[in-house]
C-alpha cells in the first residue's frame, strides 16, 4: 500500500516483507459491491487512478469493465505483483508524490489512505482533489473508529465521518477550493472470511466544479 510520508517506513517495510501473504488474503475476496458502487458514478471508459493499488485486484476489475486505468503503490514488492495481476505497468509512488492536475475522472483509494497520519491527511486530500477533473469521483475507505497508531506492524488512522469531514475542510483551505462533497457513505463489515465483525467506513466524494463568475 502507499503509506505514510517518507521513502522508507515500517508500513512500507511490512508490505515489502509480506506482499505474498497480503495478496493471498485480499486478491480474490468478493468486492464487486464496492467496486460497482464506485463505477456507477463514472461514465463508460472513464480514466481511473487506483491509488495504493495493493495486489492490483481492483485495477484488474476496472479494466475488465472497459475503463482506462492507471495504478500506483508505495511498496516495490506490491508493485511487482500488481503489474502481473492487472497486466498493466504500475508505478511505485508515495501519496505526496501525486502531482497530476485534473487528469482523472475517478480515484479509487481502497484501504490505502488509512496509513496516512491524521495530521498529514489534509495535504494528501488536497493533492487528490487537484488530480481529479471537475465533477471527478473519489472513493476512500478506512477502518471505522478513532484509533491512530501502530497496529500489527503498520501505521493506521481509523476514521469516522466527523473526523473525515474535518480533514476535508483542512484540504479545502490548502487548495483554496470548496471541500470535496460527500455523496454517499456506508459502514460495512470486512469482506475477508472470519473478519466480518471488523467495520469499515466507505465514502464516495465528488469534486464540484467551481462556480463561474458572473
Amino acid at each position: 500500500m502507499v503509506t505514510e510520508s517518507g521513502a522508507a517506513t515500517p508500513t512500507l517495510d511490512y508490505y515489502d516483507r509480506n506482499a505474498g501473504k497480503f495478496t493471498k488474503d485480499t486478491a480474490d475476496v468478493e468486492f464487486t459491491q464496492i467496486q460497482d458502487l464506485f463505477l456507477g458514478y463514472l461514465a463508460p471508459g472513464a480514466r481511473i487512478l487506483d491509488l495504493g493499488c495493493g495486489s492490483g485486484r481492483d485495477s484488474r476489475y476496472f479494466l475488465s469493465k472497459g475503463f482506462e486505468v492507471e495504478a500506483c503503490d508505495g511498496s516495490a514488492e506490491m508493485v511487482k505483483i500488481a503489474s502481473e495481476t492487472a497486466g498493466i505497468p504500475v508505478r511505485q509512488m508515495l501519496f505526496e508524490e501525486l502531482s497530476e492536475v485534473e487528469r482523472y475522472d475517478g480515484i479509487f483509494a481502497c484501504a490505502s489512505l488509512l496509513h496516512v497520519p491524521y495530521v498529514q491527511l489534509g495535504d494528501i486530500l488536497a493533492k487528490i482533489e487537484r488530480a481529479l477533473k471537475d465533477n471527478g469521483i473519489l472513493y476512500v475507505s478506512f477502518k471505522y473508529g478513532t484509533f491512530e497508531g501502530e497496529r500489527n506492524g503498520r501505521y493506521f488512522t481509523d476514521m469516522t465521518m466527523e473526523r473525515l469531514q474535518e480533514r476535508l475542510e483542512a484540504a479545502a483551505k490548502m487548495s483554496g477550493r470548496r471541500a470535496l462533497k460527500v455523496v454517499e457513505s456506508r459502514i460495512t463489515g470486512d469482506v475477508r472470511p472470519g473478519r466480518e465483525s471488523e467495520k469499515w467506513l466507505n465514502v464516495i466524494l465528488r469534486k464540484e466544479a467551481e462556480r463561474q463568475e458572473q
